[in-house]
């Protein structure tokens, strides 16, 4: 069997809080809760699964999603729209806009508990040949 990214844990403030800002930004679906876990499904089976942890114990992930162009226009439509801080570059240099690299588009944002999130709608290094 080829090894496959399965899941990941996604420490949170609040499990149900992170998993809503994430599923309504990206029209995803809670597809699973059991034990301290609220899951969220991505297109191609990796989940991501929400706990709740102290605050004092969050150390802030960077996770990145390659999504459309159509994801992409609604997403950002949601985050300028909710006044979301975002920036072109992971240093936020460059606030209240986005990049264009590699052909696609691209933005920086963190979710309610802190982790650095990123959308782009084309792989770093471009499309492969």
């Amino acid at each position: 069997m080829p090894v496959e990214f399965n899941h990941t844990i996604v420490h949170a403030r609040d499990n149900r809080e992170s998993a809503r800002f994430f599923t309504e930004l990206l029209g995803l679906d809670i597809t699973t809760e059991w034990g301290p876990f609220i899951a969220v499904a991505l297109s191609n089976g990796v989940t991501l699964d929400f706990a709740t942890v102290p605050e004092d114990s969050i150390t802030p992930q960077h996770y990145a999603f390659l999504v459309s162009e159509e994801e992409f226009d609604a997403a950002y439509a949601l985050i300028t729209r909710r006044g979301i801080e975002h920036y072109a570059d992971p240093h936020r240099r460059r606030p209240g806009t986005i990049n264009h690299n590699d052909g696609g588009r691209g933005v920086y944002f963190t979710d309610p508990s802190g982790h650095a999130m990123e959308l782009i709608t084309v792989p770093y290094g471009g499309w492969p040949a």
